[in-house]
């Protein structure tokens, strides 16, 4: 098992984002969509992201890229600004070696960073192993939304987790 470097992403990395993506799309609740995405895709996202200055990061090792997180404002309303939603997604085979905590370790690190707030998890209820791991992290959960979501046949409950990244007492207050 060969150490795994965290790095910005870039074009030469959305065939094996493209991937993870799809297969956790086809075989797990951590996507709830239905369809597989190519290429063109991903470039897409990639490129939005980076334009709104939001971080895609890759882990990597000598095997290739085993996983990617992101993340972007919560929701659209300017009134959100200083929160995010975090997404972090590891290669089938990868899962267990602690990628999923050295990836969430760099967001955690670059959004505080950028001078976020709060970074937000939504976790398919069933979940266990990323609750804790969240919970690991510092993350609480701060609410359970039953069968808003449906996949496989089945409803789907989800879990929000929120983790304060300063103790800021304004909007626009050092901290």
């Amino acid at each position: 098992m060969t150490a795994v470097q965290i790095r910005d992403a870039d074009d030469s990395d959305l065939p094996a984002i493209t991937e993870i993506h799809n297969h956790a799309v086809v075989h797990t609740t951590a996507i709830w969509n239905e369809d597989a995405v190519d290429v063109a895709d991903r470039a897409a996202w990639l490129a939005d992201r980076t334009a709104r200055g939001y971080p895609v990061i890759v882990a990597v090792d000598d095997s290739g890229l085993v996983g990617y997180a992101s993340y972007a404002q919560w929701r659209p309303h300017s009134g959100y600004k200083h929160t995010v939603e975090h997404s972090v997604y590891v290669r089938g085979d990868q899962r267990g070696r602690g990628i999923g905590k050295t990836l969430m370790a760099e967001l955690i690190e670059r959004a505080r960073a950028a001078g976020i707030h709060v970074m937000i998890g939504g976790i398919e209820s069933g979940n266990v192993a990323s609750i804790v791991l969240h919970e690991r992290l510092g993350f609480a959960e701060v609410g359970r939304m039953p069968q808003v979501g449906a996949k496989f046949g089945r409803w789907l409950d989800l879990s929000m987790l929120q983790l304060m990244l300063d103790d800021r007492p304004a909007p626009d207050a050092a901290s």
